[in-house]
């Protein structure tokens, strides 16, 4: 099967010979760098959670909104943007991306209220997530057969290396500078990043031609969309409140401000070994029997935060666990979409799959904010921890994994 290019004329085939290959892990670590990039503008927002309340005068609730119209509009626009870049290829979406990151980053340094940076901020680096993220995890699952889950593995791994790098470098760009500052640099650097990004990638040999988007509506007819879309609801509510609280709350309990955005750092850092780790274990068994693991283990993992998140080094000890299982169940979210999908239009599908975390991500961070606000920390821990176990549940009646051995 031949696939279009993005260096060749739309229909040009590549050679055969290519699949699995050295030309497939170039294209991987491509989309790594994509992938690296836009999270980690998107989750070192912790890093700049105080700033930006003390600046605008809002509350915990009111800030994290910021953050979840981000991740919520990542989400709602995948499905076109995944779409698009199996029509047009993941070169011209990366491009917008890199326009659409620099934007928004730049526009939340001069708008004079929060609600403006709601548009900005929000538009801006939410569009960004959706170019950088789908596309890019959809052409890699072109160019490999044998090891696609170990492929998605190391792409999605980006995500918690670009966490890893980027939320404790803006704690300590706001300490040396200023939050201003401090996003003009990641405006300038994540924008030069994604252009370089969008001359490795390229759609791989054993992609398809791209159909027309498959509607949500045909989707939720298949039984195991319907659980994984309803997953993917329930557990999206409490996924991100990590990132958004952890550092403010170890800030509280007396820690330095790095310190406290290396708590999300250290989030980013073990979810590679997750995503590495699971995603060659998936190739021998099966990803659906591990994909049901992460969301137990991210809902354990909490009760640590909330007993013993007095004690720094329990705090690190937290966000590896959590960060490990988190992980693992970003990376088998394709192994899992392609094993029951198939790779035709593949990025419209996982893009209208992702469209279920906009509503727990957009609305997650603020009740998880405002219970912060009128209870405190400890309700909103649990609020997380609840909404990653009502997930587990809902995954229980998922069929049986199609790849895994008797």
């Amino acid at each position: 099967m031949g696939a279009p290019s993005s260096s060749a004329a739309p229909g040009a085939a590549l050679p055969a010979n290519v699949v699995d290959s050295a030309r497939g892990w170039l294209v991987t670590a491509g989309a790594a760098l994509s992938m690296f990039t836009v999270f980690g503008v998107g989750y070192s927002f912790g890093a700049f959670f105080d700033s930006i309340t003390e600046e605008f005068g809002s509350g915990s609730g009111a800030t994290a909104v910021v953050f979840g119209i981000t991740i919520s509009l990542s989400f709602v626009l995948s499905p076109f943007t995944g779409a698009l870049s199996d029509r047009i290829g993941p070169r011209p979406v990366a491009w917008m991306g890199a326009a659409s990151l620099a934007s928004g980053l730049l526009l939340i340094t001069v708008v004079p209220n929060i609600w403006l940076a709601y548009a900005c901020y929000g538009l801006g680096v939410g569009f960004a997530i959706a170019c950088g993220y789908v596309p890019m995890v959809a052409i890699v699952g072109g160019w490999f057969e044998r090891q696609r889950a170990l492929a998605l593995g190391v792409a999605v791994a980006g995500i918690g290396l670009g966490t890893l790098v980027a939320s404790p470098l803006a704690a300590a760009l706001i300490e040396a500078t200023s939050w201003r500052t401090a996003f003009v640099t990641f405006a300038i650097v994540g924008a030069t990043l994604m252009l370089i990004s969008s001359l490795i990638v390229a759609p791989g040999p054993a992609s398809e031609p791209a159909p027309a988007r498959r509607p949500l509506a045909e989707l939720w007819a298949l039984g195991d969309f319907r659980i994984l879309y309803l997953c993917m609801v329930s557990t999206s509510f409490g996924l991100f409140v990590p990132f958004v609280f952890v550092a403010p709350y170890a800030e509280d309990q007396g820690n330095s401000s790095f310190a406290s955005a290396l708590l999300v750092g250290i989030i980013g850092g073990a979810s590679i070994v997750g995503r590495l780790a699971i995603g060659g274990i998936a190739n021998r068994i099966g990803p659906a029997r591990l994909f049901r693991t992460s969301f137990l283990v991210m809902a354990a993992s909490q009760f640590i935060w909330l007993f013993g998140g007095t004690s720094y080094p329990l705090l690190v000890i937290f966000v590896m666990i959590f960060g490990s299982s988190y992980g693992g169940f970003i990376a088998l979210s394709p192994a899992v979409a392609a094993d029951r999908f198939g790779l035709k239009g593949l990025g419209g599908v996982i893009g209208t799959w992702y469209t279920a975390a906009a509503f727990g991500a957009l609305f997650g961070p603020f009740i998880a904010g405002s219970l912060l606000d009128a209870v405190g920390y400890w309700a909103a821990i649990l609020f997380g921890s609840a909404a990653a176990l009502v997930g587990w549940i809902v995954l229980r009646g998922l069929d049986r994994d199609p790849t895994a051995t008797t």
